[in-house]
């Protein structure tokens, strides 16, 4: 990612931080929404504007800029070793899992049938494989990347598609918290690397709007699953009838 790229990002996490949206920007700019859309999806923003919106949010600019490097230096992925140690350890799997969801360490302890002493042990080892800093009064400092992931095909994914697809998938997805979509369609190679560009910026979306909402109560905010995927992919069903180099794009 360029310094630019990676300056607006943190940008956009600080609005974000605050409540702010493109019409505030827009507002402060002088210019449209659209105009101010524009201008962050083609990272053309002067310093002069840069400069003003960081009055805007009662930031400094060297802070936006010492902000963006700490990004860069989070954590991004762990090692093969280090994911295979914490599927190893279910409750230290449980743990891992609630940190990087943002859960406190009271939260923890009073949802889950944990001990302060296991959640202090846990958080001790997630702090070793630096994951998280543990600061005084059971406090968590979150030290990984906003683009955090688990590593493709790595050992804490191959667990989630032995263990939990099947689980996941097992509901009929009518109920108001559930939406299930299964798209089909012809793309060539070019189509597909667009939608998978697409689906990066949803998850980012995602993210985003988790972030947004960390300050809520724990009791306001729910566990919540997307599964984004695709793959250049035939049935097996059909494929005794298929004829040459067919392919069906399939995203869910």
């Amino acid at each position: 990612m360029s310094q630019t790229s990676a300056l607006i990002d943190t940008l956009k996490r600080q609005l974000r931080s605050q409540g702010k949206t493109y019409a505030d920007v827009a507002l402060w700019l002088g210019l449209s929404e659209a105009s101010v859309k524009r201008l962050f999806a083609e990272q053309h923003i002067t310093l002069e504007r840069l400069e003003r919106i960081c009055d805007q949010l009662n930031l400094e600019f060297a802070e936006l800029v010492q902000s963006m490097q700490e990004e860069e230096h989070r954590l991004q992925e762990l090692t093969q070793a280090q994911e295979q140690s914490i599927v190893d350890d279910r409750e230290l799997f449980l743990v891992a899992v609630c940190v990087i969801n943002g859960y406190r360490f009271d939260e923890i302890h009073h949802q889950y049938r944990l001990s302060e002493a296991q959640c202090t042990r846990q958080l001790l080892a997630l702090e070793r494989l630096k994951l998280i800093d543990l600061l005084p009064g059971n406090r968590i400092r979150r030290r990984v990347a906003a683009n955090f992931r688990w590593r493709p095909g790595g050992p804490i994914q191959r667990f989630f598609q032995q263990y939990i697809a099947t689980e996941f998938f097992h509901s009929h997805f009518d109920s108001d918290g559930e939406k299930l979509m299964v798209l089909n369609g012809l793309l060539s190679h070019a189509g597909n690397a667009e939608w998978q560009q697409t689906m990066q910026r949803l998850a980012k979306e995602f993210h985003a709007l988790c972030e947004r909402e960390s300050g809520l109560p724990i009791h306001q905010r729910f566990g919540t699953t997307s599964v984004l995927a695709v793959r250049q992919w035939q049935s097996t069903l059909f494929k005794d009838v298929a004829r040459g180099s067919y392919q069906q794009n399939k995203s869910l």
